[in-house]
Order: structure tokens, then sequence, then C-alpha cells
């Protein structure tokens, strides 16, 4: 179907080109964007007006949790590529912490079969670096990325033995694939729920500190140099992850990093009590850490927002947070959350969104020739936003099965009214 869109105001963070331009898809790609393009000339089947919007790339999200093989009652590949696609999402990125683990090639394979029957959004799993997540014996990297992984990532955990992570950088490396990486000490963690800190103390809860995250961050960094690999920093919350990576930069060592909504739309201090809603791994940290992260997204030394959607059941997360699963949803909150935080509060530009939330997590995984822009030539890819409609954010609406969310009730600014994926409408408001 040939699809049409005028009057909006497109960002395309490729060329770095904005302002009021009509583009014209055939079903597929994006065939020609020109300030003017009438229907008749462009023979469209489908005429769409976005007035008053914004028309930006699809977003792309290196960091899911769709559950499935396995775990089906907290998500589905199906129920997760819906949510995505109703937050204006058009390509996502599975973490491998399944059931069995995506750890093989056949497991990759079942999961891409199952995102091309929901057909929502462009999906590229994340192949494990260890069998099972065991942390001990590689899995056949070089597989997996012949049969579609995009990365290989142990998130949920770190591979504690560096000697095995190394090896897996270098395999990984061979097989041309960024390594994503969860940077926890395990040994540090001590039963924490939340943010070790005041709050912690208040509400009598153990505490997680940042040094967990640190020290497990500079040592990826550091076997990164030596091992040539493309390193990938999942939901950094610290301030010194932020500096760290800046000392990486500064090195020149390969290495990106992205942030998630929640790290820097709410600090641990606005943890009202002791409610599994508000755990989640890292935990909301500080003050301070929150200010250091927006710095690092507004000045660019971290590229990307990602969301870690980590979806559970009502059940699950109905308690208190000891005992109960780390993790909140994230893909139906991510664009109005930066919007509404980033753009709305601190200044960041919507052509700065659209590079943390499309481009540069293509770049990342190596395809920005492909997607994650607005020029002729690229998939269309393509979100349609209100960046100026207020909403409350109400969990009940969600397509995605988890409603675990600390979100539920916050007013906040920026609503996606379409989404197309290759040229296809996967969600119209």
């Amino acid at each position: 179907m040939r699809i049409l869109i005028q009057n909006g105001y497109v960002i395309d963070p490729a060329s770095e080109r904005e302002g009021n331009f009509d583009i014209l898809t055939d079903g597929k790609k994006i065939v020609r964007v020109a300030e003017k393009i009438s229907a008749e000339e462009a023979k469209a089947d489908r005429v769409v007006d976005a007035t008053g919007k914004q028309v930006l790339p699809g977003f792309i999200d290196l960091h899911v949790h769709y559950r499935e093989p396995g775990l089906e009652y907290k998500e589905t590949i199906a129920t997760g590529s819906a949510a995505a696609a109703a937050g204006g999402y058009t390509t996502v990125c599975p973490m491998p912490n399944t059931k069995p683990v995506t750890d093989c090639a056949e497991v990759v394979q079942t999961v891409l079969a199952k995102a091309k029957e929901a057909g929502k959004v462009r999906v590229l799993p994340v192949g494990a670096v260890t069998i099972g997540q065991g942390g001990t014996e590689l899995s056949d990297i070089k597989a997996m990325a012949k049969a579609g992984a995009a990365a290989v990532s142990e998130d949920g955990k770190s591979v504690m033995n560096p000697v095995v992570y190394a090896e897996g950088m270098k395999c990984a490396k061979e097989a041309g694939l960024p390594v994503f990486a969860h940077c926890e000490e395990i040994s540090l963690v001590r039963g924490g729920v939340m943010n070790a800190g005041k709050r912690a103390e208040e509400l009598g809860l153990p505490g997680i500190t940042n040094a967990v995250e640190d020290i497990i961050t500079m040592r990826d960094i550091l076997l990164a140099e030596e091992t040539g690999a493309k390193l990938h920093l999942c939901h950094c919350s610290t301030k010194y992850s932020v500096d760290f990576v800046r000392f990486a930069k500064e090195k020149g060592i390969d290495v990106t990093a992205e942030v998630c909504p929640h790290h820097f739309a709410m600090s641990d201090e606005e943890i009202t009590a002791d409610l599994s809603m508000f755990k989640m791994n890292p935990p909301l940290r500080g003050k301070e850490d929150v200010t250091a992260l927006i710095s690092g997204l507004l000045d660019g030394t971290m590229e990307v927002i990602s969301t870690d959607h980590a979806p559970h059941s009502a059940e699950e997360k109905s308690g208190s947070m000891v005992g109960s699963p780390f993790g909140i949803v994230g893909s139906e909150t991510a664009y109005a959350l930066s919007n509404t935080v980033l753009v709305k509060e601190h200044g960041m530009t919507p052509m700065q969104l659209a590079k943390c939330m499309s481009y540069n997590p293509a770049k990342v995984l190596g395809r920005e020739t492909e997607f994650g822009g607005l020029a002729e030539g690229y998939s269309a890819d393509i979100a349609i936003v209100a960046p100026e409609e207020e909403y409350v954010i109400n969990p009940d609406e969600f397509f995605s099965k988890g409603k675990n969310t600390p979100f539920g009730g916050k007013k906040v600014k920026g609503k996606v009214y379409m989404t197309l994926c290759e040229g296809t409408v996967t969600y119209e408001r």
C-alpha cells in the first residue's frame, strides 16, 4: 500500500533535516520526501494528515523482555510487539533470559518465527553469551549470528568470570555482533531490593549500592578495550557510569550506553511505600545520579534511550519489594516520559530525542543506513506523535500483559498517534 503522510513536521536524525515535509512510502520503503506531494501525483492508496504533529523515525528499543518462550503468562512476542507498536516502536531487541534461554540458533529461529507471525515490529533477538546463562561455557555465538541474532548479552545478570567474558567478547567481535552488558557485581547485592540510601533506611529495606553497577561497568569497559569488542552498556543508572563512559570515549574505546526513562524520570526519593511496582534492576537511584544521567543524555555521552520493558503478572507485582521480581514495563510510556522530562523540562531538542530513540540505536546495531532515519531509501518505519498533547498514564489501557509501572496516574506530554513498520500501519490511535 502506498501511504502519503502530509503536513507533518518531519525530524530526520539521519540527515539532521527537519521541517514541514510530506513523506511517500511504497509499502516497504520511503520513496520520496518533499515540501509538498499531492495525493494524485503520489498515486497514494491512503493519505494521512499529520497537521500539528511530528513525524519521527520509528523508535528502536535495544532492550526488551518478551518472556517467550517459556513464560508466556507474563508476555508473549505478540503482546509485547503490540505494546511496542503502540509506543511508536518499529524495532525491538528481546533479551535472552527466557525458558529455554536464547543460547542457540534454534531458539533464535523460534523467536524470529513468532515475531513474523505477530507482524507488528521488526524483532532482532539477542543471544546469551553463555549456555543457559550459566556463566561458564560459551554459547555458539557464530551460529546465533548466522541465525539472525543482532547482539549477545547475559542480561538479567553479568558473566562474573572475566576470562569467560573476555572470550565471549572476542567471539562476538569475530561474529560481527555487539555485546550488550548488564553490569552487576552479584556478590555485593546481598538481598537488596532498592537503592541504598535514606529512603531504604526509612522503609526498612535492604539497599543496593552504586558500586554494584560501577565495578562491573568499569571492568567491562576495560575488557572491551582489551578484546576490541563493541560494547553497549545497558540500563545505566549511576553518576559514575556516565563518568566511565566519558572516560572510555576519550580513550577511543568502542563503547555506547543506554539510559531508561524510569532512571531519569524518577528518583528513589519518590518511592512512596514498600510496593513492588517500584522494584527494578538497577534500582531507582538518588537525585545526583538522575541529574548526571540527564546531563549525559543532553551532551551525547549516553546516546541511547531504551526501555528494559520487563512485564510480570499482577500477582507477582502486588506486594512488598522483598520477594517480588525486579522489573517494570516501559514500551508504552517511554516516548511520553522522555518528551516530558528531557524535552519539556530540560531543554533537549526533538532532534536529539529522535537520535536517542531511533538513529543512535540503529548505529549500535550497525544498521543506520537501513532504518532509524526518514530519508529516501530508508525502511518506512515511522512514528507520528503529538508532542504537546497532555494525558494521564493509565496502565489499564496498555497492550502489554504487564501493567507493572510506577508511573500510573502521572501526567505527561506526548502521544503516539500512528506507527508504520516497513510501510504497514501497525498502530493507529
